[in-house]
């Protein structure tokens, strides 16, 4: 196990610049998820952490010492890549025991290490199969498995659940978290997708166009985005955004929605009468009859049941808005619908930079 440092990390391609100088700092046995939409450069920066691509200017440290000039291999890392990347011609016990075989280690040792990282992760009757018997979980698993008899100093996943089906996906999750705790290396884990950045990591980080927008516990980010951007991504159904002007309700500060509806906003958020704000809403924050100081009525547009949980759109002031209810209320299509919500979870960013208030 090992720590990871990014020191001012910059990427071109000629004239075009992809990562902008970003810095982190990642403890020993620490999980961190990478997220952010296509094209942010989350990729890009864990290939130069690999030694896959090559850093424009900035510095690599793993384990304390500078790596830029180091091979793949000679930084003992280990990736596991969307595409599994097994030889369909060896078995699931040869795949896993592959690199060992290649660096010259002895044949007791490699059969040591494959039975422990079969067991780990349930592969011990599948050990004599070739990857084309096999489900696209269980290849991932023998992917997995092949880093870990190599027994690195970090992991390395570049989004390895992406070809999976909805369903598969939840599984794996549970046994990367798994595998995690059994082994306790330290992990950098990219995503597009927020919900397994949020299960999975003791810290995200959301990248924007190659740069960070903010990191924290998953918890941080959801309860205090810092701005319109992580607010937007993290979360799901999104947060519902509104473009407003602060004024004041019976001597407390209130967002003035275009129709005149006024919206109570904590005493405490740093805003101003006249100020052009735009207020986030949570849908899992709004509740049908049940706490909460602020009240929001419209026409109801969609009424999406899920089970457990409805979610329905409605119009707000002109605004098409996303509420979440118990799946038990009745809510019916072109009715009027109304809910309510607690006013210190409204959140206030400044329209003109996107920064919270």
């Amino acid at each position: 196990m090992a720590s990871v440092e990014l020191k001012d990390i910059r990427k071109s391609y000629g004239s075009l610049g992809v990562i902008h100088g970003i810095s982190l700092e990642i403890s020993d046995g620490e999980f961190i998820a990478l997220v952010g939409p296509s094209g942010c450069g989350k990729s890009t920066l864990l290939r130069m952490i690999a030694g896959l691509e090559e850093i424009t200017d900035g510095d690599v440290l793993i384990g304390g010492k500078i790596v830029n000039e180091m091979t793949p291999r000679e930084r003992n890392i280990a990736m596991v890549f969307q595409s599994y990347a097994l030889y369909p011609h060896m078995t699931v016990a040869e795949n896993m025991g592959f690199n060992l075989k290649i660096a010259g280690q002895p044949k007791a040792v490699i059969e040591e290490r494959v039975t422990e990282a079969a067991r780990m992760l349930d592969l011990a009757n599948l050990l004599d199969r070739k990857p084309s018997q096999l489900s696209g979980g269980q290849r991932q698993r023998v992917a997995m498995g092949r880093a870990v008899v190599r027994n690195p100093a970090v992991f390395l996943f570049d989004e390895p659940l992406s070809n999976l089906d909805a369903k598969l996906r939840v599984q794996m999750r549970s046994e990367i978290k798994t595998l995690h705790q059994k082994v306790g290396t330290t992990s950098i884990y990219v995503t597009h997708d927020q919900i397994e950045a949020m299960t999975l990591a003791d810290r995200v980080v959301v990248l924007n166009q190659g740069r960070i927008e903010q990191q924290g516990t998953p918890l941080e980010l959801y309860k205090k985005p810092a701005n319109l951007f992580v607010a937007a991504f993290i979360g799901s159904p999104a947060m519902n955004l509104i473009e407003c002007i602060v004024d004041g309700d019976d001597g407390a500060p209130a967002a003035r929605l275009d129709d005149g509806t006024a919206i109570r906003i904590a005493s405490d958020r740093n805003v101003k009468r006249g100020q052009s704000v735009t207020i986030g809403l949570r849908p899992e924050h709004f509740a049908m009859g049940g706490e909460g100081d602020v009240m929001v009525s419209g026409k109801t547009l969609l009424v999406e049941p899920t089970g457990a949980q409805t979610h329905v759109v409605f119009d707000l002031a002109g605004h098409q808005v996303t509420a979440v209810v118990d799946g038990e209320q009745l809510v019916r299509t072109n009715s009027m619908f109304a809910a309510n919500i607690n006013h210190e979870r409204v959140h206030v960013f400044d329209r003109a930079s996107g920064l919270a208030l």
